[in-house]
């Protein structure tokens, strides 16, 4: 992968995560109206609820890679803050390419028919007021993973880089 290559993956993530950044400020003011409307005017709307849960999965989905390239995700460090750069590198590079990718290319095969049946029915919601066009948001499941994926690989690259340098630590 080229560094044109890893800086294309980064721009792609960075780019999710600004979505799902604006999608958390969106999400935060409709509760806040959902609540008022329901407690304050005893109003309620079921596409409302609905665009919550959109709101939540599109984030979290759309976050992932986001998180990744941050660093961002959980991480227990309770053996790896012993170790060298170059042996953190190495473990780095292994997971990635044995349970990372695998896990990414899993989702995607799973999930494929699922969401092309969910496509071919120009699925909507099942619930009277519901908002139409769920296949939508079942499509970022597997875009999702590809951008997992394509993170996961520029990663995977630098963990080779950094394992591989001569100048790392042994």
């Amino acid at each position: 992968m080229t560094a044109r290559a890893l800086a294309w993956a980064d721009a792609a993530s960075d780019a999710a995560g600004r979505v799902a950044a604006v999608l958390v400020v969106v999400l935060v003011a409709l509760v806040f109206a959902l609540v008022l409307a329901r407690y304050g005017a005893g109003i309620g709307s079921v596409a409302a609820q609905e665009a919550v849960l959109w709101l939540h999965s599109a984030l979290f989905l759309l976050g992932l890679c986001f998180a990744l390239r941050h660093d961002a995700h959980v991480r227990v460090d309770v053996f790896s803050q012993r170790w060298s750069p170059r042996r953190r590198a190495w473990v780095e590079f292994g997971a990635s390419l044995c349970l990372l990718l695998p896990f990414c290319v899993f989702i995607v095969a799973v999930s494929w028919d699922y969401v092309a049946a969910s496509w071919s029915l120009r699925e909507g919601s099942r619930d009277p007021g519901g908002l139409p066009g769920w296949y939508l948001l079942k499509a970022l499941i597997p875009v999702s993973a590809l951008l997992l994926a394509l993170q996961g690989l520029a990663g995977t690259v630098r963990a080779w880089a950094r394992a591989t340098a001569p100048t790392a630590d042994a």
